[in-house]
């Protein structure tokens, strides 16, 4: 499944919020308030009351740009969540934050999902030892990832690494060692996405 590559502070323009905790992406959000387009500017286009069904995409949308995850990719995750016991709105939440993509990013090894997908693509990150390539390998608890060593002295990484906030607290960063540990599945609470998963559910229950 493909990567988004699109102009990302635009796709974040268009919902009116900041997705991805940049400072590049809040300096265009508060620069340009209002979608892109030559409609953009209009208060009374901006102003019409968005239907269910739209909220809903949004929502949907917005989950999947955040996880830089395909539509066919979420409509799996979403099935899957709803076999499962419990809300499937926060089981699909859980797995999309247990992708060995997102815990890259999570674990500050890398500044955006985005670089976190392609150093995964491009086997610098290893888990339990052996490099795995595939950004939707879903990590489970007491895996540890790791950077490999060639990577521990790039200044890219080491200047993502300086600027991480901490980590969630499911996930445990030795970060002399370059790893991070999935210590048990996140519960809803600590997943820092602010997304109504439930509008998510109900797009999907519209298509089945």
């Amino acid at each position: 499944m493909g990567s988004y590559h699109g102009p990302k502070a635009k796709v974040q323009r268009r919902f009116g919020e900041v997705l991805v905790p940049r400072p590049k992406y809040q300096r265009v959000v508060e620069k340009r308030p209002y979608p892109p387009g030559h409609l953009g500017r209009d208060k009374q286009f901006r102003s019409r009351r968005r239907s269910d069904y739209g909220l809903q995409l949004d929502e949907k949308q917005k989950l999947a740009f955040i996880y830089n995850v395909r539509e066919g990719q979420m409509r799996r995750y979403y099935l899957k969540a709803a076999k499962q016991p419990g809300p499937t709105g926060a089981n699909m939440l859980v797995a999309l934050e247990c992708r060995l993509d997102n815990l890259v990013y999570r674990a500050g090894f890398a500044g955006t999902i985005w670089a976190a997908r392609q150093m995964v693509s491009h086997k610098h990150i290893l888990v339990n030892g052996r490099a795995v390539n595939i950004p939707s390998y879903s990590v489970r608890p007491g895996e540890i990832v790791t950077l490999r060593q060639r990577m521990h002295n790039n200044p890219q990484v080491e200047q993502w690494m300086t600027e991480a906030g901490t980590a969630p607290p499911y996930l445990t960063v030795d970060k002399n060692a370059f790893s991070a540990t999935l210590e048990r599945p996140p519960s809803r609470e600590e997943i820092p996405v602010l997304i109504n998963e439930q509008l998510v559910v109900e797009f999907y229950n519209r298509r089945t």
